[in-house]
């Protein structure tokens, strides 16, 4: 079994999202989430936009995400962090977790159950499981998750900060902007 790049790319679009909706910095239930925008966690993910597009559009049928249209428009979180399974993400997009040739239906071999099917139908429980018991909120709050959640951030900021002229993706400043700027400044 191997979780296709749709799983995965769904699973990491989601823990995006719950990280930056501004949901789990609230503590109060009064404040709205702040919409991201799929081009941000294109961005920080490096995901294909065109690709996000499609896996958001089965995200908000299984009402895992809702779109906010408009100025600062995006998407926020369907409900709680906390009561985001990450099975369900992986459902939500047709994505399959099962471990056996036949694909459950027991005629691996020639039309019959082969040796092994309930090795691995097992295993495949085991996995559906695990993922059951894995909300985006325990992804959240995770140290490894957080540190890396970080240096996207600041990665993006620098990188933001390079296409304004300011600096590059390195953090460097762009000396000849600050060279116009000077000489700008002091012929007026």
């Amino acid at each position: 079994m191997q979780l296709t790049t749709k799983g995965r790319y769904a699973v990491t679009a989601m823990l995006d999202l719950a990280l930056h909706d501004g949901t789990l910095k609230n503590s109060s239930l009064s404040k709205q989430p702040k919409p991201v925008s799929l081009a941000d966690i294109s961005r920080r993910q490096e995901i294909s936009l065109a690709y996000l597009e499609q896996l958001f559009a089965k995200l908000r049928r299984s009402r895992l995400v809702s779109s906010v249209r408009g100025p600062g428009g995006g998407y926020v979180l369907g409900r709680p962090a906390g009561a985001i399974r990450v099975a369900e993400i992986i459902g939500a997009v047709d994505e399959s977790v099962d471990t056996t040739r036949c694909q459950g239906a027991a005629d691996c071999q020639g039309g019959e159950t082969c040796l092994t099917h309930s090795l691995w139908e097992d295993l495949s429980e085991q996995i559906r499981r695990f993922l059951q018991g894995i909300s985006l909120a325990d992804l959240v709050a995770r140290q490894d998750v957080q540190r890396i959640a970080g240096h996207q951030q600041r990665r993006q900021s620098l990188a933001a900060r390079g296409r304004n002229g300011i600096g590059n993706v390195n953090g460097n400043v762009n000396v000849n902007v600050i060279k116009e700027t000077r000489i700008s400044a002091t012929a007026l």
